[in-house]
């Protein structure tokens, strides 16, 4: 893994530079009151000078001038990350020319697969390329293609990609080295594809089986922990020239409803919040994060019953933290939104709340609409919406600066990586610290037959037999077992139960994490990871010294 070079140390150490322009310390203007734009100084910027959140004052300049030359309409589109169905781009291209977008969104419906099932590199990057195309034609800047790529769980691009282990491992290995390093990779392979935003990391920190929606998705549960690995995460993405988008403000890993569904409620005060929720996101302003996506939460002490998204309390929570970048909803086609404020109307609402990028509107052209009829009935200022237009583009312009251009070769190629992430995090709560279960043969047992399958072939690949010997349980989901190991593969929650003489947390179920797994339980390799959260009776911490 190569490291970084002196544009990544910059990143690293950009907040406490002299180059950080004194107008990005202070708070931002409230929602719809100004253009966002920095105040001006009687020296003349710099290519040096920089704002807060990564970009250089030329580009903030540049943007502006470009946005000011822009039709309503295509200020309208420019802070809108539309969706599409399907594998054919035309659709999306159509909606990009129409409505001057500014990106448009890969999930997983959209990604071309091979015959084997796998994805189809080549006509991925080919669809990147057309939207690319469409969105850059007549502008100076690149259009946003995003994919949410966390690892783990959400992924929407699989084999032959690297295939890399939920975000919880990050927090069990507390290594900053192994955080920037998988970053770096994991980046490195969409910007190949023609990636320039991942909507990741997820610093949501979890409170447990009764957050039904983060889970591994999380660093863990201690503030501390999730806000000593967010700098670093955060220059891997930069240092492939990706954008990461930290998720998801105000906090969703400790409310128990999963906005995808519904409108979760968080009670906790602003004092708790700012103490707990609130410190990864902090700690990611602090060290320059560019985009921060706002959930759908409604913070009883912000505004009762608003989603966060929608509630210019929220947005100036945020602002309060330091940051100062480009802040992107959560899709605005969940439910916790579009339940209650269906088709387009949720735009203009979240625009004038204070966001800067619309994500995935449930109707692009009715979203459209609105924005523009909200800006002629005057519920919308066009002063904020200069404001956002003015941040997405100089955002843009700066991943333009940074962007790196690796090839399709890339892709797969770090599975390396990929294991040693796995291997840092691998964490025992009961049993040897150094392994050495399994001599010559292991039983395979577990709910996910594609798990098991897995483990089985790594096995037989280094002359394992499988069918006899110790029996290695695996845990796919939250759900407890028996065997002479237990290995959760996800959120450790099922180890609590569990009956074994070794419980260990693997937080992944790649080649890779099997690989790591094996080299444990052969005696080759230890455990050095530690709970990133409470475990029952298992407290955060727990695991080998």
């Amino acid at each position: 893994m190569k490291k970084l070079g002196s544009r990544g140390l910059a990143l690293a150490g950009l907040a406490a530079t002299s180059l950080v322009l004194s107008a990005c310390t202070t708070a931002p203007p409230e929602p719809g009151t100004g253009s966002g734009a920095p105040p001006s100084s009687s020296a003349a910027p710099t290519e040096e000078a920089r704002l807060s959140w990564g970009p250089s004052q030329q580009n903030y300049d540049d943007a502006a001038a470009a946005v000011s030359a822009m039709s309503v309409a295509e200020k309208a589109g420019q802070v809108i990350v539309a969706f599409y169905s399907g594998t054919d781009p035309a659709p999306q291209v159509a909606a990009i020319e129409q409505l001057h977008l500014g990106g448009s969104i890969i999930m997983g419906d959209n990604v071309p697969l091979a015959a084997d099932g796998t994805v189809d590199v080549a006509a991925m990057a080919e669809v990147n390329k057309t939207l690319q195309d469409a969105m850059f034609d007549g502008r100076d800047w690149p259009g946003i293609i995003s994919v949410d790529q966390e690892g783990g769980i959400v992924s929407r691009l699989r084999a032959p990609l690297t295939e890399w282990p939920a975000p919880m491992t990050y927090g069990a290995a507390a290594d900053e080295e192994v955080s920037r390093d998988s970053m770096a990779a994991m980046a490195t392979e969409l910007a190949a594809l023609g990636f320039t935003m991942d909507h990741a990391p997820s610093v949501d920190l979890t409170i447990g089986p009764q957050d039904p929606t983060i889970g591994a998705r999380s660093l863990g549960s201690d503030p501390a922990l999730a806000s000593a690995q967010a700098p670093a995460l955060l220059e891997g993405f930069e240092s492939a020239g990706i954008m990461p988008s930290i998720k998801h403000f105000p906090g969703h890993g400790s409310v128990t409803t999963d906005s995808h569904l519904d409108l979760p409620v968080q009670d906790a005060s602003v004092a708790e919040l700012k103490a707990r929720d609130w410190a990864p996101f902090q700690a990611a302003a602090e060290a320059g994060a560019p985009v921060m996506m706002m959930g759908h939460i409604a913070v009883n002490a912000l505004e009762p019953g608003v989603p966060s998204s929608l509630s210019a309390a929220s947005y100036q929570a945020l602002r309060d933290l330091g940051f100062e970048g480009v802040i992107v909803t959560d899709a605005l086609n969940m439910g916790a939104v579009e339940n209650a404020y269906p088709g387009g109307q949720a735009a203009p609402m979240a625009l004038a709340a204070g966001a800067d990028l619309l994500l995935m509107p449930t109707d692009v052209h009715a979203a459209h609409a609105a924005i523009l009829a909200a800006l002629e009935d005057g519920t919308l200022a066009e002063e904020r919406l200069d404001e956002a237009a003015t941040r997405v583009v100089t955002m843009q312009l700066w991943q333009k600066s940074i962007a790196q251009t690796p090839s399709l070769e890339e892709i797969g190629t770090h599975d390396d990586d990929a294991k040693a992430a796995s291997a840092a995090a691998l964490t025992v709560l009961t049993g040897q610290c150094r392994g050495g279960q399994v001599d010559g043969a292991l039983t395979v047992q577990g709910s996910d037959p594609v798990a098991n399958a897995r483990l089985a072939e790594a096995a037989r690949a280094r002359g394992l037999q499988v069918g006899s010997g110790p029996v290695v349980t695996l845990l796919a989901g939250r759900e407890s077992g028996s065997g002479d190991v237990v290995v959760s593969l996800a959120e450790p929650w099922g180890l609590e139960l569990s009956q074994a003489e070794t419980k260990a947390a693997l937080y992944g179920d790649t080649p890779a994490a099997f690989d790591a797994l094996l080299d444990y339980l052969t005696g080759e390799a230890g455990a050095p990871g530690k709970l990133p959260a409470d475990v029952g009776g298992f407290e955060a911490g727990t695991g080998c010294s």
